[in-house]
């Protein structure tokens, strides 16, 4: 795939070149995919996405693969256990707000069926397709973003800020972010979805 024009973003790491090229911005409506990346936004809060990817597979195996039954019980000594994991992110804050999350998304999931459902209201059930031409004209936020935060704050969720929530629209393709000069760019605009 080399010779392909990217978003500036992905650089020469070929792990951010495959996540670029076959996740960033492709529509999901797997909650077990949202809840992962609901949790990876959150732990990338003041740090670089590189450095969360390179965490993902210890991420995986640390939270029993996302999984937000089990993640939603974990006790003060899993607490404690996973601040001893130098596979991850060893923030007391972060790996508590995990917990919290997976309590709340199941929450969303018992009162709208799925946590898909509820997501995509905020961009009205469909991928908002932009148009940058350069990376700088990205917005940090939108005002879908905020609203999401707010509504998520109210439902207990944390580390939902409307940044973290903007770049949880990227990935989870709620918004195709990708340049104009990106070969994802078109490609995603033409993907359909439900």
């Amino acid at each position: 795939m080399t010779g392909l024009m990217r978003c500036s973003w992905a650089g020469n790491d070929p792990m951010m070149i495959a996540y670029h090229d076959k996740e960033w911005g492709v529509p999901v409506h797997n909650d077990g995919l949202f809840f992962e990346f609901l949790l990876l936004e959150g732990a990338q809060a003041g740090l670089s996405w590189s450095t969360i990817l390179k965490k993902r597979e210890n991420y995986r195996a640390a939270f029993d693969n996302f999984d937000p039954k089990k993640i939603a019980g974990y006790s003060e000594d899993k607490i404690q256990q996973l601040l001893q994991n130098p596979g991850i992110v060893r923030n007391r804050v972060k790996l508590r707000a995990a917990v919290t999350n997976a309590r709340a998304i199941l929450a969303v999931q018992d009162e709208f069926g799925l946590f898909d459902t509820y997501i995509w209201r905020f961009v009205g059930g469909k991928t908002i397709q932009n148009g940058w031409e350069c990376p700088e004209e990205v917005p940090g936020k939108t005002r879908e973003a905020e609203a999401m935060s707010k509504d998520l704050k109210t439902r207990g969720f944390q580390f939902v800020g409307p940044t973290i929530c903007y770049a949880f629209m990227q990935a989870t393709g709620m918004v195709n972010d990708h340049t104009t000069d990106c070969f994802r760019f078109h490609e995603l605009c033409s993907t359909r979805h439900p």
